[in-house]
């Protein structure tokens, strides 16, 4: 069994699953700072990643790398031909991770939508008359855009339908889409008339919600992401926020991660924030290295093909 190298904090879940492998051997980085784990690279047979940079530079550093999974199902952190060079395939989550990912877009929104941070932080400091002028809000009978409808987004409808909310999607790749959701036609119109706004779409070159897409939010809106940093431009949301054109926003992810700080969202507690934490798996780099890897979850899968013709 091979030598792996686990980059960035990994669940007690998974840490169990990796000691109790026989024969396995591991190093693991809590440190998510971008190369933190690169000195360790050389003895590395696999390797867990979460969110950091995987470079053709540090691809290189690890001459006995055969495998290589990542948390979430973005690539665009990867330089995925320099693993496709080498014969090297890159496994993503897939499904599981997407199932966390709805619940934590959907945790997200009810906080907001309820005020909970301020609701906690009234009974710890006593001021317990605070529920007089509480306003939280129902999301029954409001309308949730859900824009980018892959796993996550899809899971996002399911749940959200059963909240009773009014779902579109906003999605340029998809010509028709089932119940419970309709699809919108148009980004800006849709934006709106959404009381809920949650983002599951890759990241591309500029922000898919910018300072343009913000502004034409509906007043007192609720926008979470869950997706990608910098699918969201945060500055732009850190500025509606603090002129109260919209009410809250709920987000995991960064373009900065961790954020400074200083950064345009930390100070403002209307912006309820969590560490990148919505979606990890070592069982593919396990199971890679037995033989058993589903090549459903391989995003170059001809990698996969050479690396079993070689017999790796």
């Amino acid at each position: 069994m091979p030598h792996l190298l686990i980059a960035g904090r990994l669940h007690p879940g998974g840490l169990a699953l990796l000691r109790d492998a026989p024969g396995v051997t591991f190093d693991y980085v809590e440190d998510q700072a971008p190369g933190a784990f690169a000195p360790l690279l050389g003895a590395a047979e696999g390797l867990v990643i979460r969110t950091q940079p995987l470079t053709a530079a540090m691809i290189a550093q690890a001459p006995r790398l055969r495998g290589v999974s990542r948390h979430g199902v973005g690539v665009d952190s990867v330089d995925v031909a320099a693993l496709s060079a080498r014969g090297v395939p890159l496994a993503i989550v897939g499904d599981v991770n997407s199932r966390s990912v709805a619940e934590h877009a959907m945790a997200l929104m009810l906080a907001c939508a309820k005020d909970l941070r301020a609701m906690d932080a009234a009974v710890r400091d006593g001021a317990w008359a605070r529920r007089n002028g509480y306003a939280g809000r129902e999301l029954g009978g409001a309308r949730l855009l859900i824009v980018g409808y892959g796993r996550s987004g899809r899971l996002v409808a399911g749940m959200a339908a059963g909240f009773g909310m009014e779902i579109e999607v906003f999605d340029p790749f998809l010509a028709a889409i089932e119940a419970p959701a309709r699809l919108a036609g148009d980004l800006g119109a849709a934006l709106e008339a959404a009381d809920f706004v949650t983002v599951h779409a890759p990241k591309g070159a500029r922000a898919i919600i910018g300072p343009a897409e913000i502004a034409r939010m509906k007043p007192g809106a609720i926008l979470v992401n869950t997706a990608r940093g910098g699918v969201v431009d945060e500055a732009a949301l850190a500025a509606a926020l603090a002129q109260a054109r919209i009410a809250a926003a709920g987000i995991d992810v960064f373009g900065d991660e961790p954020p400074g700080p200083g950064a345009a969202l930390v100070g403002d507690g209307r912006a309820l924030l969590s560490p990148h934490v919505a979606g990890l798996s070592v069982s593919n780099a396990l199971d890679f290295f037995e033989g058993r890897l589903d090549p459903a979850l391989v995003v170059n899968r001809d990698a996969l093909a050479a690396a079993g013709a070689a017999g790796r």
